[in-house]
């Protein structure tokens, strides 16, 4: 792979892929319908706002590396955009299907793949995500990345590398000055607790 794509031509390339798995009839996408399915709120991360000019530099961007095809004349009255991914990677539907996901969504475990593939095929479970990612990983060159774990999450999270190498910067921890900060803070309001409590206890006692 001699390229890497930029934003919207992933999201371009995710669109098309998606559109042609589940909604066939209308495939392949009119610009139109294809700025559309760009900029769609749902199964979207980030929510984009391409413009036409954009979409279509994109698409004929991608037509130039061979991952897109123009189609017109005959039942098209006007321009028809598709994609070539399948042709260009030798995918199967399951490596198309989670290379799909991670171009419309970003980085996501298994388990996020296995449920937002759903749509596009059906897992039997996660072993059969995980062996897909594994061969999408070991293909030259890698067409998948496995993320470091960050702090706070308890699954690790996979990549595409169509846009080249994924770098995720670790959150850096607290330093010693805040944690301490932050727990002196807890204990004074435990104590604040603990005083409102007695008071509201003898208060009670008072109507009794």
């Amino acid at each position: 792979m001699d390229f890497q794509l930029n934003e919207a031509e992933v999201r371009v390339l995710g669109s098309l892929v998606e559109k042609e798995a589940t909604t066939p009839d209308y495939y392949p996408l009119s610009l139109n319908a294809l700025c559309a399915a760009c900029n769609q709120k749902s199964n979207r991360e980030p929510v984009m706002a391409l413009d036409e000019d954009s979409v279509l530099g994109a698409v004929e961007s991608l037509q130039a590396k061979g991952l897109a095809l123009r189609t017109s004349g005959g039942d098209h009255r006007v321009p028809k955009y598709g994609h070539r991914a399948g042709e260009v990677f030798n995918f199967d539907r399951r490596e198309q299907a989670i290379l799909c996901v991670l171009m419309l969504r970003g980085p996501q475990t298994v388990g996020e793949l296995r449920g937002r593939t759903e749509r596009l095929h059906t897992f039997d479970g996660l072993e059969e995500v995980e062996a897909t990612l594994d061969r999408l990983m070991e293909r030259t060159p890698p067409l998948v990345q496995k993320l470091a774990r960050q702090p706070g999450e308890k699954e690790p999270r996979f990549a595409h590398l169509l846009s080249g190498e994924v770098v995720v910067h670790a959150q850096p921890a607290a330093p010693p000055e805040q944690r301490s900060a932050v727990e002196d803070r807890m204990a004074r309001i435990e104590e604040e607790l603990a005083e409102l409590k007695q008071q509201f206890e003898e208060f009670r006692k008072s109507f009794e």
